[in-house]
């Protein structure tokens, strides 16, 4: 019977099998299933690297400015294409453990960094297939994690004392540095100027930035709002199509009088009595409008749905109303107008009253889906804003809103933390040069893996020039010696070249993706069995 089985899992313990007593005959006490598959030696090795040099080859033609899309063709019949490294593994069906760990690694670096993802996953792969090497040479895989980790170590005092703070330049910088290469190149000028100020209006916090695709124009008309944008439907024609300097409340809940929780029967015997009921059900309804005029609103939003007869009432006073907002969606009206989310209807005050520039819908012709789009902008102080994507291509828009949304998570670590570093391969160089040089102070093997670490650096540079089109080798060769020679702020341009590429990026993202890509490796490292129910 099996002991401990679970599809996919390692162990380093040993599959073991107790025999019985062969002179009585008694069969043998199984402990895995036949079909159970056990890999141990070198062969462990030979599987982690197979899988650390299909993801690298995968994602290496992506990076970088002349990186390359990949096209996915999902099980679903829908398509994407994208080089965003998050996106590629996140959409890949992996069946490999080795592979489910580079997977947890990029959604890692994804949700701490929003950038970086496949820079981090060509260095882990790097990184594992030089300790490959290493372990031919017959060094001990913990002697390859030392030496792993002091280097590590090297690489994080180097980027520290690398580290410059930002400026209002250099922000901007960071932005196109982060949309190069990808779909929303076209406009990184615009796009980068608009993610600035969007991360500056909502204090840095890339959370507080939505999206909304226009499906139509192109991306060169895309614009921040400072406000929101939802698709839902206008509940009613004669509804006002634009307010001036609304006021808004935001309700959770339905916009109708309090129904009953207790069930009666009531014996009606005759029609006035009828009356009476409908009478002060419509008294209930004058009430509940008088008090939600009463606070000043003329724009009310709900998460529930909204009574016809309380709707009628708003409409004539000239409100707008809308209501089956998500929760998300009303929590970000309260943010974008400063309005308070009230639970009661007979509650609300002038206090609970936001403000916004201007409201706006546009109507659509009715169709199965939600194609009304309500617009509340200019907003006098908004802690939620809202970039708008223009774009009539919809794969195209889906590609420069991943573009736009890892640069916003990276441009805003690099305002939080102010520190920024050289990108194209400059500041992997330098940690490369300084790794070496503290190499030679090492006495012990693990100095090798100190010097592989730096190898594996490279690779970085490396996939720049390789994509670039150019001599990988001698551009590595030119650019050791840039740096030895006191250009620590060269690195590989965007036509292969050695020299000032002007790109920033966040210091932080790079600390997370050395650390990531370390700790990844050396968790394989420490794989000495391979246990696998599967058989394969």
């Amino acid at each position: 019977m099996p002991i401990g089985h679970r599809e996919g899992f390692m162990s380093t313990a040993l599959a073991v099998s107790i025999m019985g007593d062969e002179g009585a005959g008694n069969p043998p006490v199984v402990i895995l299933r036949e079909e159970t598959n056990v890999t141990s030696g070198t062969a462990v090795q030979e599987k982690l690297i197979a899988a650390a040099r299909v993801f690298a080859d995968i994602l290496r033609p992506t990076y970088g400015p002349r990186g390359l899309d990949k096209m996915l063709y999902k099980t679903d019949g829908t398509t994407a294409v994208t080089n965003d490294g998050a996106k590629i593994v996140a959409e890949l069906m992996v069946k490999h453990p080795a592979g489910k760990m580079f997977v947890a690694m990029a959604e890692s670096q994804e949700n701490s960094c929003g950038d970086g993802v496949t820079g981090t996953i060509l260095l882990s792969s790097e990184l594992l297939l030089e300790a490959g090497r290493l372990l031919e040479k017959g060094l001990h895989p913990l002697t390859i994690i030392d030496g792993y980790n002091k280097a590590n170590s090297v690489a994080l005092e180097t980027i520290s004392e690398l580290a410059t703070p930002t400026t209002p330049d250099s922000i901007e910088q960071v932005a196109i540095t982060s949309l190069t290469g990808k779909g929303a190149e076209g406009a990184a000028n615009l796009l980068s100027k608009m993610i600035v100020e969007a991360l500056n209006t909502v204090e840095a916090d890339a959370d507080f930035i939505t999206m909304h695709k226009t499906n139509v124009g192109s991306l060169a008309d895309s614009k921040l709002i400072h406000g929101i944008v939802v698709r839902r439907r206008v509940l009613l024609d004669s509804l006002p199509s634009q307010i001036d300097n609304p006021k808004v409340a935001t309700i959770n809940g339905d916009m109708a009088p309090r129904k009953q929780i207790r069930s009666a029967e009531i014996e009606i015997e005759d029609a006035s009595q009828l009356d009476a009921f409908l009478e002060a059900e419509e008294a209930t309804r004058n009430v509940l409008a008088k008090t939600l005029l009463a606070s000043g609103a003329n724009v009310f939003i709900c998460s529930g749905s909204v009574d016809k007869g309380l709707l009628h009432r708003l409409m004539r006073a000239g409100c707008f109303v809308a209501g089956e907002f998500d929760v998300q969606e009303l929590r970000n009206a309260s943010l974008a107008t400063g309005a308070r989310i009230i639970e009661h209807l007979a509650d609300i005050t002038s206090d609970d009253v936001g403000l916004a520039g201007r409201l706006s819908t546009e109507r659509r012709t009715p169709t199965d889906k939600v194609e009304d789009i309500i617009r509340l902008e200019s907003c006098p102080s908004p802690k939620v804003v809202t970039c708008e994507i223009g774009g009539a291509n919809n794969l195209a828009a889906e590609e420069a809103i991943r573009a736009i949304h890892d640069s916003l998570r990276a441009t805003g670590m690099a305002i939080r933390h102010n520190r920024i570093i050289h990108g194209g391969g400059a500041t992997h160089m330098a940690c490369a040069l300084a790794i070496r040089e503290a190499a030679e102070h090492e006495a012990g093997r693990n100095r090798l893996a100190m010097e592989s670490f730096a190898s594996a650096l490279e690779t970085i540079p490396s996939a720049l020039a390789q994509n670039a089109g150019t001599d990988v080798l001698d551009r590595i060769l030119e650019l050791r010696a840039a740096h030895r020679n006191g250009k620590g702020d060269a690195g590989i341009t965007a036509n292969g070249e050695v020299g000032l590429t002007g790109a920033k990026e966040a210091a932080n993202s790079l600390e997370s993706a050395l650390s990531s890509a370390t700790e990844t490796c050396t968790s394989m490292l420490r794989i000495d069995q391979v246990v696998s129910a599967r058989g394969d």
